[in-house]
């Protein structure tokens, strides 16, 4: 077949992804050329991400040019891309995961924390955000916006303590400081650290192509952690954590929905055979519900509309 067109973000790191996508097609055999698309939420960084459109922003310009015949698949960071997809498109593969945590990068050093003294730490995150300040109710949160060099290059010009990232993004383009911390107590987003591959419903050629890229685990965990989101009704703008672990024939979760301000929190964890996986996710949720979550995911939508 013809070269096999890979639309991405222009990011560093979008552009990492889609050439790690392109040399595991080329390993298989196939012919493929990267296709740079920007992104309206590549453009606006002078707002929270919540305030633009939230969940889909990133995902939308590439999933119009798929549609338009401009290219055959696109390659996603999973956390950015709606649990519903549009409905001519579908999950073709999701690659090996990679680190999941979150990492702090440390400004100076780690002594605003000893002292529970006042500190600024930075992200554009309503989970990282709702998490810090249940930890360091104390300190102040300022928004970061852009790719991950714009956002070090604003932590480097900027009076803050510190700034958090998602690990796997620096480790992926070799940018992460010696001076950090990782946030192991920190729950991450649904589908942190892995990549997804999309493609036409119809190119039935793609899919199957695709296939074989696929890592079925990683498929497995991050089903779980998306299912426990959709079923929270929240977007990836919303505080909601879930991380899914495989461990030979177990699948544990730990979920985690958390008021903005780190108020409250109401948290699960449960573990299931792995031949159970399917509806882990939604289980989850129901207990996270049940147990106050309703209410809290109430408060949660009235604070973000304002």
């Amino acid at each position: 077949m013809n070269k096999i067109k890979i639309g991405t973000r222009a990011s560093q790191l979008a552009l990492w992804q889609a050439n790690l996508v392109k040399s595991q097609l080329e390993n298989l055999g196939y012919q493929a050329q990267i296709i740079e698309i920007t992104s309206t939420g590549d453009e606006v960084l002078d707002k929270p991400l919540h305030q633009i459109g939230g969940f889909g922003l990133f995902t939308k310009t590439l999933d119009n040019a798929m549609l338009r015949g401009e290219i055959d698949i696109a390659v996603h960071s999973l956390k950015d891309v709606p649990t519903d997809l549009h409905e001519k498109i579908a999950q073709a593969a999701v690659l090996e995961r990679a680190n999941i945590s979150d990492v702090l990068v440390l400004k100076n050093n780690t002594d605003f924390l000893k002292n529970e003294e006042n500190a600024i730490i930075a992200t554009g995150s309503l989970r990282r955000t709702a998490q810090w300040l249940h930890k360091y109710p104390k300190h102040t949160i300022t928004d970061l916006r852009g790719n991950v060099n714009t956002r070090l290059q604003k932590l480097i010009d900027n009076n803050w303590n510190g700034a958090i990232f998602a690990a796997a993004g620096l480790e992926r383009i070799e940018l992460l400081p010696e001076n950090h911390m990782m946030l192991d107590w920190m729950i991450p987003a649904p589908a942190q650290g892995a990549i997804m591959i999309t493609a036409l419903k119809a190119d039935t050629k793609i899919l199957e192509i695709c296939a074989q890229i696929n890592h079925k685990n990683t498929e497995m965990a991050v089903a779980v952690e998306r299912q426990f989101m959709k079923t929270l009704e929240g977007g990836c703008t919303a505080p909601i954590g879930g991380n899914a672990k495989i461990t030979g024939e177990t699948i544990s979760f730990k979920g985690i929905l958390i008021a903005i301000d780190g108020s409250e929190k109401v948290e699960v964890e449960k573990s299931v055979q792995l031949s159970d996986w399917k509806n882990l996710g939604q289980l989850c949720a129901e207990e996270v519900l049940n147990n106050g979550g309703k209410k809290l995911m109430e408060s949660i939508k009235a604070e973000m509309k304002k």
